[in-house]
């Protein structure tokens, strides 16, 4: 059997809110992408990014780098949605997102729509947070191991998501509509066995909690 490594393309970007823990995980084919001010927390963590971007608008100076696209101030897309673009031209499907929660939250309300743009061309991204991981599925599901603890919300996104399980969970569903005008998968709990959640035609954001080193250690059942 050939092997093939995965690919993962970690965004880092500006907000220090879900970065105390910045952890790459080395099992897979990685390209790291700071998105402008992301430099900096990468700086502090010694790590080194294989791609500089943004209209640096975030820090004071342009740092020096081999690999550096600038962008204009104004502009139609964030920092970090641009990130995916580039990782995509290079072939990513799977996307961790540090410092895309905290700060300003019309980013990170943009950050949950770039959630929705990866699922939505078949790809799976995750935003991590101190203590919180958010993704998004579309016409797709993802598996949970049984060392997940603690509460999930599982929520339709843009439009009503049709067919949706939950297995696994303490509330469980079967092909059951979800609209994203009503909480109804607020406050769902995992139970201390895997979990599968799954959605036929839609879209859905799903949140749980769990730190960065924890996150890094089942990433390989969640990615695609």
């Amino acid at each position: 059997m050939i092997f093939i490594k995965k690919k993962i393309c970690y965004i880092i970007g500006a907000s220090p809110e879900g970065c105390s823990e910045l952890l790459i995980n080395d099992d897979f084919d990685n390209f790291i992408i700071a998105a402008d001010g992301g430099f900096d927390i990468l700086l502090k963590g010694a790590l080194k990014p294989d791609l500089l971007l943004g209209d640096f608008d975030s820090i004071d100076f342009l740092p020096k780098h081999d690999n550096i696209l600038k962008f204009p101030i104004e502009k139609d897309y964030t920092d970090t949605f641009l990130a995916y673009e580039e990782g995509r031209k290079r072939g990513y499907l799977n996307f961790v997102i540090y410092g895309g929660t905290g700060g300003r939250f019309d980013h990170t309300v943009a950050n949950l729509q770039t959630l929705a743009n990866i699922s939505k061309n078949g790809g799976r991204g995750f935003l991590v947070g101190d203590g919180v991981i958010i993704t998004a599925i579309s016409n797709s599901c993802i598996e949970f191991p049984a060392e997940i603890a603690g509460k999930a919300g599982v929520f339709a996104f843009g439009s009503d998501a049709f067919g949706v399980d939950i297995v696994g969970m303490k509330y469980t569903a079967q092909k059951t509509d979800v609209s994203p005008f009503f909480p109804l998968g607020v406050s769902n709990e995992f139970i201390n066995q895997s979990a599968k959640i799954s959605v036929e035609n839609g879209t859905l954001i799903i949140v749980w909690y769990e730190t960065s080193e924890q996150f890094s250690k089942h990433i390989h059942e969640y990615l695609i």
